[in-house]
């Protein structure tokens, strides 16, 4: 394989995931972890993504901007935002995890409704705060740099002492039949207890990463109450999450 075509790989692979592993995308390539670290190193210098210590991430995630020109898939994720809102009533109490789709259904919040809302991220958390009718609690822990999500154990203290409407979720990866998943203990762990903290679970995600997996479980499908994907729920590559019984939006 070519070095552009190497590039242009890890390029989407970061985009569709916001942060990828060395050792993952050597292991698609089938080429060493030296070979993509050089690419990663070049790329980083090329300002086309942020290398970080085992792994890259995206700039919009590296950034937290959420600047529009940098977020990838970004009318996708305008029209799961929109669906994702109609859910939504007046009094509710929500958890909004974090991540690109996440911050989006946060603008997509109408300023008429009054939420109580819970975030783990700093982002999202300031996006509320432009809402006048909601309450936002920032639910404190351990921030990631990169994303500004928290985690480890004081977040998820925090979140088991709630018992919220929804819960709003992305993942890196989803299976219809293994359910979802991450390279990345701490957020399944905090994501788990955003689950266990939520009456009804709702999973925004791009139909791009379906029918993937990575190494760490962080829930079956049935946790899942909704997924709300880009497209149309009749849509034929929805047919095995539709035999899973999962509500689809």
């Amino acid at each position: 394989m070519l070095k552009e075509e190497r590039h242009q790989l890890i390029l989407n692979e970061v985009a569709l995931h916001n942060r990828v592993l060395l050792a993952d995308i050597a292991e698609v390539l089938n080429v060493s972890v030296d070979t993509v670290r050089r690419d990663v190193i070049q790329l980083d210098t090329e300002k086309k993504l942020k290398k970080v210590h085992g792994g890259a991430v995206s700039l919009a995630y590296a950034n937290n901007t959420g600047e529009q020109t940098k977020v990838y898939a970004i009318e996708k994720k305008r029209i799961i935002a929109k669906k994702a809102v109609q859910l939504l009533r007046n009094g509710n109490i929500i958890i909004i995890h974090g991540g690109t789709t996440c911050l989006e259904f946060a603008r997509n919040i109408p300023e008429k409704m009054s939420l109580t809302c819970f975030t783990l991220s700093l982002p999202i958390a300031i996006e509320l705060c432009k809402k006048p009718k909601l309450e936002v609690i920032f639910l404190g822990g351990t921030i990631a740099k990169e994303s500004q999500i928290a985690s480890g154990g004081q977040a998820i203290h925090n979140l088991s002492k709630i018992n919220a409407d929804y819960g709003f979720i992305g993942t890196g990866y989803v299976d219809a039949n293994y359910g979802l998943t991450e390279f990345d203990w701490e957020s399944v762990q905090v994501k788990n207890a955003v689950i266990q903290a939520s009456k009804s679970t709702v999973l925004l995600t791009i139909s791009e990463k379906l029918n993937s997996r990575n190494r760490y479980k962080t829930c079956e499908m049935s946790d899942i109450t909704t997924m709300i994907t880009e497209l149309e729920p009749t849509a034929n590559i929805l047919e095995d999450f539709r035999n899973t019984g999962v509500h689809l939006v």
